[in-house]
């Protein structure tokens, strides 16, 4: 153990000394009651650290999240609004989407665009699209490279909405590149 290793614990040593007198000395009178809120504590904190050194078992079960497989196949936990969130590297930017199978294409916010280097304001808005809010005005764009996962494309076609939205969305289009699309045991599978 070096100097500041030891010092610090000769620090928690003391001050552990410090604040455990101090209990002992004012709950002398009721040592019975004192034991049971002493014991009370330790298994707080037995709890705490339990918790902190399995976190990320317990974040991977209570929020899973989304994982690469063996052959390179992609699983999308499904949120607990019902619908999968997929994350994908954007012209090196990652990004959050929502897989809609109701959109043809990846549809862009105004936000992820200017995220991953096009000026929403340069776009012209020329085609139209029905969103569940109606009819948007929405301009094509072609992206340098889309990444999940082991799956790299490069020129993908996509739209950028020009209305609000609050998630990007991911089309078919760009789904159709995997051989397999599953949807089973709460996960969505893409097999490359």
């Amino acid at each position: 153990m070096d100097t500041d290793s030891t010092m610090n614990l000769l620090y928690l040593v003391l001050l552990l000394a410090a604040v455990g007198g101090w209990i002992f000395t004012s709950g002398r009178r009721q040592l019975g009651k004192l034991a049971q809120q002493m014991a009370a504590w330790a298994l707080i904190f037995v709890g705490v650290i339990a918790a902190i050194g399995l976190w990320d078992d317990i974040r991977g079960t209570v929020m899973p999240s989304q994982a690469v497989l063996q052959g390179g196949e992609i699983s999308v936990p499904r949120a607990p609004d019902g619908h999968y969130y997929l994350d994908a590297v954007v012209n090196g930017t990652p990004l959050r989407f929502m897989v809609d199978t109701g959109a043809t294409d990846i549809v862009l916010t105004q936000e992820d665009a200017g995220a991953v280097g096009i000026d929403p304001r340069s776009l012209v808005y020329s085609a139209r699209a029905m969103s569940a809010n109606g009819e948007v005005g929405i301009a094509p764009v072609v992206l340098d490279r889309v990444a999940i996962g082991p799956v790299e494309t490069e020129g993908v076609r996509a739209m950028v909405n020009g209305g609000d939205m609050r998630q990007s969305l991911l089309g078919m289009r760009y789904l159709q590149q995997f051989s397999k699309i599953e949807i089973g045991d709460g996960a969505l599978i893409l097999t490359p």
